[in-house]
């Protein structure tokens, strides 16, 4: 456990380094993908579904742009500047400049890739204490995420719940079995059971650092697993630090 403590302490570097790699990778994503149409015609839509109305046509041998993918939908930027939806089914039968078949890709792996909101829960152990945690997620880029979790964990002897906010990165976001780094901050409240010495209960602010990975299972559903590090920030002269791992379930949408 020594060992994991230490290595845990450079997950901060570690942070750091990915944040640069994820930072490179983007700069050199300078351009958009194009294909040109073979269909007769690609029917615009104004959102990402069936439902949507058709309110352009672009025309076969016409070149047209990939601005981003949701769900099974691309948005797409015709030569004159009309952006709409086109579903990966038509935009399948498109060709590269270089003549070759569009791969749609796999529209679920990229939908969980792209994922905005998350949310999920998790079981395990809180320094000998059964935990069950609850968290939500906001994906504002692929690499990063801001999560908020309440937890709550019951010992032999006292009942611990705390509340953290937490920034995640994840450093390869279009891997099925995607890790990730976690740091954050938050408040944990001790109540303890025994009725002999140091009975009061008590708040303090707490630091976290963590590591994890998601993996994709199909759908909106993937399992998440993590270990995370946290230093408790008492009101004595010595800090206490107490080690959680952790398995769950989650959603995305």
């Amino acid at each position: 456990m020594e060992n994991i403590r230490k290595t845990l302490k450079n997950v901060l570097f570690l942070f750091v380094i990915s944040l640069g790699y994820s930072a490179s990778t983007f700069a050199d994503d300078s351009s958009l993908q194009k294909v040109i149409i073979v269909e007769p015609f690609i029917e615009f839509h104004t959102g990402p579904g069936r439902g949507y109305p058709v309110f352009h046509i672009e025309e076969k041998g016409q070149q047209i742009e990939l601005i981003k993918k949701k769900t099974q939908w691309f948005k797409i930027r015709a030569k004159r500047g009309q952006e709409g939806w086109v579903h990966e089914d038509m935009m399948s039968k498109t060709l590269s400049l270089d003549s070759e078949k569009f791969d749609a890709g796999n529209s679920e792996q990229s939908d969980f890739t792209k994922r905005t909101l998350e949310a999920g829960v998790m079981a395990g152990d809180f320094e000998g204490a059964t935990s069950l945690t609850l968290y939500t997620g906001w994906n504002f880029t692929e690499n990063l995420s801001a999560e908020i979790a309440v937890s709550q964990a019951l010992g032999n002897v006292s009942d611990i719940r705390h509340g953290t906010i937490s920034l995640l990165h994840q450093p390869f976001p279009d891997w099925r079995v995607t890790p990730f780094f976690k740091l954050g901050a938050g408040v944990i409240h001790t109540q303890p059971f025994t009725t002999l010495i140091q009975t009061e209960d008590r708040t303090d602010e707490i630091v976290l650092a963590g590591i994890g990975v998601k993996a994709y299972i199909s759908r909106e559903f993937f399992i998440r697993a993590e270990y995370s590090n946290y230093t408790i920030l008492t009101s004595r002269n010595d800090n206490d630090e107490v080690e959680e791992w952790k398995l769950g379930f989650s959603v995305f949408f």
